[in-house]
C-alpha cells in the first residue's frame, strides 16, 4: 500500500466526512483529496520527477498536510523541516538530499533567504502566502517562485495514476546524529504503511476516533498522527503547539477528542493547570506517550485528570518509527516498562558480541526486526552499516537501535540509556557535537563540552560545560541567549556550568565521563 492511498481510500469511502480541523477551518476528505491532486499536478508540471525530493518548511497547518500528500501523489519524496530550524541547517538538509522544490511561507522564506544561493539543486519555491510577499527579492534567475493559492484554484483536481510502488521512498525524516549533522532516515511506502498499521491495531483505532495533534509534523510522532488518522478514516485536530494549554483543553472538550498523544513535557504543563477536574473528559478514550516511560507519579496524576482514558506507554525511534507498547492493563504492575514488541515486529537484546541475551535482567543493545525497519540513512553508507546490519534470515537487515535495554522474566522491556552520546530530549534526538560547535562560535568561549543529565520530565536534559578565555566576562544568560538565537529550542542547554579547565584524557581529548 502507498502512503498517499491512506487519503485516497478514505476520500472514496468517506468523501464528506471532516478529516482535518485546524484553527477555524474544517476540511472533508474529498476537499483534501482534490486540493492535493491540484498541487500534485502542479508539481509534475513544474518538473518534479519520480523520487525527487520536495521539502515542506511550514508550521503544522492544512497547507502542510495537503503538501505531504501532493508530493506523494506526484511520486516524489517529502521531508518536513522543523519550523524552528535555523538557516544554516536548512541549507545542509536541502543540499544533502538535493531538494528540488521548497513549499514554505513568507516568514520562513525570510529566515532562509540568505542561504538560497548556496542551494544549487533548488529550482522552485511555492509560497502558501505569496500574496503577502513584500520587499522580498524573487528575481533570482535560478529559482522560480509560485503561488500555492493560485495552484489550488487553477490546476485540475484529477487523481494521477500511481507513480510509485511500495518499495519506493516516501519520506526522509531528518534526525540528529553523533557527527553533528542531521541524518535523513529513508522511509519507504512499505515501511510507513506497516508501522501505521501496527500502531492502529494495538490502539484499536476506528473511523469514530478524533485525535488532537499538537506535535511538530517534522517529529515522526506528530506526522504519524495525521497519516494514521487518514488511514483509518478518522479526524485529526491540528494545533501548532501547547503554548496555550487551556485552548487545547477547550478543543478536547469541544471536538470530543478520543485520542491525545503527549510527551512527558506536555504532561508536566497539564499538571500545573488548576481546576482541570471540573472538565468532562469522558470522550477521551486513550492517551499515548513516547520518548521515555512516564514517571509513576505522572501516571497517577493523568488518571486523576482523565479517569476514563487508557494510557499507552511506548518506545520508538525514527529509524523504525515504533518498537513497543505497554498494554494499559499492565501500567500499574510495570510503570517503568515500555512494553513488548508491537504487532508484526520482533525484538531481542544482544551482548557486546552480538549474541542474543536470554537471561532476564541482563543489559544489552535492543535489536528490531520487522517491516517497519526503515531502509537506512540517506547518503551515509557507513552510518547505515553501523545500525542496519544483516539479520537472522539471509538478505534481511535488522536495526541495532543504539539503546541499552533489559527484559524481565515476562518479556517486558525497560530502557536503560543510549550507547553513544546522542541525547534524547522529550523525544527529540540532540547531537552534543552540534551544540558544541555553536558554543565555540561564542566570542570568549575557550572550550565547551555537552553531556546529558537525567531529567524527570524531559528524560534527559542538555548540560553545557564551558571554559572561558582570559578576560571574558560571559555569564550563563549570555550563553543561553546565543544558543537560543542559533539553535532549536529543545537543543538549548538547560544548564551551563563554568570550569577553569575541562578534564582531558591521555590523548588530550575532553573526558566527558569525568564531567558526567
Amino acid at each position: 500500500m502507498l502512503v498517499n492511498e491512506f487519503l485516497e481510500q478514505s476520500a472514496d469511502k468517506y468523501p464528506d466526512k471532516i478529516a482535518l480541523i485546524c484553527q477555524d477551518k474544517r476540511l472533508s476528505y474529498l476537499e483534501i483529496e482534490n486540493f492535493s491532486n491540484r498541487l500534485s499536478n502542479a508539481l509534475i508540471e513544474g518538473g518534479l520527477l519520480k523520487q525527487e525530493r520536495t521539502a515542506v518548511f511550514l508550521e503544522p497547518s492544512i497547507e502542510a498536510v495537503i503538501s505531504v500528500f501532493a508530493i506523494l501523489k506526484a511520486g516524489g519524496v517529502f521531508l518536513v523541516i522543523n519550523p524552528q530550524v535555523k538557516a544554516k541547517k536548512v541549507a545542509y538538509i536541502l543540499n544533502d538530499c538535493q531538494v528540488k522544490i521548497l513549499i514554505t511561507d513568507v516568514n520562513h522564506l525570510k529566515e532562509v533567504s540568505e542561504i538560497l544561493p548556496s542551494c544549487p539543486n533548488l529550482h522552485s519555491i511555492i509560497l502558501t502566502d505569496y500574496e503577502s510577499l513584500q520587499d522580498q527579492d524573487t528575481t533570482n534567475n535560478s529559482i522560480k517562485f509560485g503561488s500555492y493559492s493560485e495552484i489550488l484554484e487553477h490546476y485540475p483536481s484529477d487523481r494521477l495514476p500511481k507513480r510509485c510502488i511500495d518499495i519506493d521512498l516516501a519520506s526522509l525524516i531528518y534526525t540528529s546524529g553523533s557527527t553533528g549533522n542531521p541524518k535523513g532516515v529513508m522511509c519507504t511506502h512499505f515501511n510507513m504503511a506497516a508501522a501505521a498499521s501496527s500502531i492502529i491495531e494495538y490502539l484499536e483505532n476506528t473511523p469514530e476516533d478524533i485525535i488532537i495533534d499538537i506535535l511538530p509534523l517534522s517529529f515522526d510522532y506528530g506526522l504519524y498522527q495525521v497519516l494514521m488518522a487518514f488511514k483509518f478514516g478518522g479526524t485529526i485536530v491540528l494545533e501548532r503547539s501547547f503554548l496555550y494549554p487551556f485552548k487545547i483543553i477547550d478543543l478536547i472538550i469541544k471536538e470530543k477528542v478520543t485520542g491525545f498523544p503527549i510527551v512527558p513535557t506536555i504532561a508536566a504543563v497539564l499538571f500545573k493547570l488548576k481546576n482541570l477536574k471540573k472538565y468532562d473528559f469522558s470522550n477521551l478514550r486513550y492517551i499515548t506517550n513516547t520518548a521515555q516511560a512516564l514517571p509513576p507519579k505522572f501516571i497517577e496524576q493523568l488518571r486523576k485528570i482523565f479517569p476514563a482514558s487508557r494510557i499507552y506507554s511506548m518506545y520508538g525511534l525514527t529509524e523504525c518509527k515504533r518498537v513497543s507498547y505497554l498494554p494499559p492493563d499492565e501500567i500499574d504492575r510495570r510503570p517503568t516498562s515500555v512494553g513488548k514488541a508491537m504487532p508484526n515486529t520482533e525484538v531481542y537484546i544482544v551482548d557486546d558480541y552480538g549474541n542474543k541475551i536470554t537471561e532476564p535482567g541482563m543489559i544489552g543493545e535492543l535489536v528490531v526486526r520487522g517491516a517497519n525497519v526503515m531502509r537506512g540513512y540517506w547518503n551515509l553508507p557507513d552510518e547505515t552499516a553501523k545500525y542496519y546490519r544483516p539479520g537472522p534470515i539471509p538478505g534481511e537487515n535488522v536495526l541495532y537501535t543504539g539503546d541499552l535495554f533489559r527484559m524481565d522474566e515476562d518479556g517486558f522491556l525497560y530502557f536503560i540509556s543510549r550507547i553513544d552520546d546522542v541525547i534524547k530530549v522529550a523525544g527529540e534526538r540532540v547531537s552534543p557535537k552540534e551544540i558544541e560547535n555553536v558554543l565555540h562560535e561564542i566570542q570568549g568561549v575557550n572550550e565547551a563540552a555537552v553531556v546529558a543529565v537525567a531529567d524527570e520530565i524531559l528524560g534527559q536534559a542538555v548540560k553545557a560545560f564551558v571554559s572561558l578565555k582570559k578576560g571574558s566576562s560571559l555569564k550563563e544568560d549570555d550563553i543561553i541567549r546565543y544558543c537560543s538565537k542559533h539553535m532549536e529550542n529543545y537543543m538549548v542547554p538547560k544548564y551551563v556550568e563554568f570550569r577553569d579547565e575541562l578534564p582531558k584524557s591521555s590523548h588530550g581529548k575532553i573526558a566527558k565521563k569525568g564531567l558526567k
